[in-house]
This record gives C-alpha cells, structure tokens and sequence, in this order.
C-alpha cells in the first residue's frame, strides 16, 4: 500500500470533521444548558441596565381605571356648571347676584319672583322713569322714582319671572333698575295676555322729546302701545328735576298722579297726588280727586279723609272733598 501524500491526507482529514459537523443530533427539550457552554454564547455587549430598562414589547393598557374615569367625568361637570354660572352672573356687562321673593298664602295662589340684581351697587339714571329695587330686610321688591339708598337697595339687573302657583305669569328683563327689553304677561293657562318693548325704562314706541338739541336734557316722556297711551309718564324741568309722573292705560289716565315742586338743589319733592280712576277699562275720569298734599319741606300736610294741616288755599287744582 502505498502512503498518501501529506497534503492528500490534510485534506481528507478536513472533509471528515466537516461531515461530522453536519450529523444530525438528538436534542431534548427538557435539558439545561450547562454553565460552561451559556458563559461561551454571554453577549458581552449587553450590560445589567441594559436588561433591567429594555422597552417591552407587550402592549401597555393606556385607559383610564374606573376611579380615574369617575373623577375626569366629575371634573368635567364642575367645569361646565362653573362656565353657565359665570356666563348666567353676567348680565350687559355687569357682575349679578340671584334672588327670589315670595309672597302670599301657600298653594295655588303664592307669588315666587325670581330675579337678579347688581354686586356692586349703581345709582340708577336720574332721568329713569321708574327704578325697581330688592330689600333684602323686608324681602320685597320697591319701585320708587329717587334716588336709591346704596346701603339697603339692590338694583334689579338681569332676568326676571313671576310665577303664581307655581304657573309662569309674568318674564321680562331688568336693566340698571328699569325695565328692558321684552315683557310678557300670561294667564296661568300660559294665554299671552300682554306684550310690551322697552329700552332702558322708555317704552319703545314712547315718544321722547328734550329741552335742547344733543339730546341730553330731556322735556317729556309720552308712553304710547300700538298708538294708543299706554304705561309710564314722566315730564322733567329744564333743571332736569321731575315735574309730572304718572301712568297710563288703554289710552287713559289711571291711578295716583304727582306734581312736583322742581326745586332745582334738592331731591325731587312731591307736592300734589292725585287720583284718577284703577283701570284704563272703567270710564274715564276726568276730574282727578287731591289724595295728598306736602309742603315745601317734604312734610305731608294732608290726606284725604284723614287729616288737614293746610292753610287756607282757594286755588288748589282738584281740592274738591
């Protein structure tokens, strides 16, 4: 036999480690691997940070648990109920304040007036023909024609409803302490009874004439509804002091009329009342009786069917008694 060459026999030598290389091995599942060989395969590039802060691949639960979800849904509420309330504590521009009134014998006759008024105090226009006012002491709504007392007096500004048995009977708007806006009035069977307009206390169909010609001392203020008379009347000096007030309806004078002294350095003083019929749906009356009579000072010096502290004065328009 003869010997193989060096290189021949490297070669075969070769071929045989390849082969055995690629023989099939049986492998169980059940076995470890031992240290010797996992300390062979280590990466050595990973570090214990790197395993131990590694993003998992497992899909993370972004929804809120019940608790949260309750609370989110809590605070969204508080944040809806907070935005109506600032935008209902505002009215024209001013901060308000609600309130209620009730008045009358429980059940279907009560009265309940819902309203709103200013925080801060405002002096109502000196040339409004009417002021509405809340007392909170005697839990009552006033309308006067003077000037209010800011320590006692909450103007009504804002939204306005009466309610009578718990039926809707009257809505409207308050501005600055008069009237604005639309007004209704409605039978308890909610039938619309009555329907007037107004811009800051004048009804909007009044016609309304001044001493000059800006438009700023004003003369008279005629009420007029679908061109018949209708609601307040007022009629200024040139001093910008009341001289005449009193109210209409359905084209007729009806209940108290004032005649004022017009001092020009004082509040307005009363100086005559007189009564005129209490509907505008009665006949007419013509000649109005003298209910009240003050002095210079402001002191009532009579009252009809009560007392006469008056001198002697023959030339008193309505002294008829």
């Amino acid at each position: 036999m003869r010997f193989l060459r060096p290189h021949i026999l490297l070669l075969l030598l070769t071929a045989a480690g390849m082969l055995e290389a690629c023989s099939k091995k049986t492998v169980s599942f059940n076995s470890r691997p031992d240290a010797g060989s996992t300390a062979l395969v280590a990466d050595t590039l990973t570090t214990t940070r790197d395993t131990t802060n590694a993003p998992s691949l497992e899909a993370k639960k972004l929804g809120l648990t019940k608790e949260q979800e309750k609370a989110d849904k809590e605070k969204q509420k508080l944040a809806q109920r907070q935005s109506k309330k600032k935008k209902k504590n505002i009215f024209l521009g001013e901060r308000i304040k609600k309130g209620f009134t009730k008045s009358g014998p429980k059940g279907k006759n009560q009265v309940l007036e819902v309203f709103y008024y200013l925080k801060a105090f405002q002096q109502p226009n000196a040339y409004a023909i009417s002021v509405y006012y809340f007392n909170p002491r005697k839990r009552k709504i006033f309308k006067a024609n003077t000037e209010l007392n800011p320590a006692t007096d909450k103007v009504l500004h804002g939204p306005y409803k009466k309610y009578q048995g718990g039926k809707l009977v009257e809505t409207g708007f308050f501005a600055m302490g008069t009237k604005h806006l639309r007004w209704e009035k409605l039978t308890k069977d909610n039938v619309l009874v009555n329907k007037q307009h107004y811009e800051m206390g004048f009804p909007r169909d009044a016609n309304v004439t001044y001493y000059d010609a800006a438009n700023k001392l004003l003369k008279e203020v005629v009420p007029y509804v679908n061109g018949k008379l209708e609601g307040d009347y007022v009629k200024f000096t040139e001093t910008g002091k009341r001289e005449w007030e009193g109210q209409f309806e359905n084209g007729k004078k009806v209940g108290e009329w004032t005649r004022y002294w017009g001092f020009r350095n004082t509040k307005d003083r009363r100086h005559y009342v007189y009564a005129y019929g209490e509907s505008g749906y009665d006949p007419e009356v013509t000649e109005p009786v003298l209910v009240k009579e003050y002095n210079r000072n402001g002191v009532m010096v009579y009252e009809k069917d009560k007392f006469d502290k008056r001198d002697a004065v023959t030339d008193r328009p309505g002294s008829k008694r």
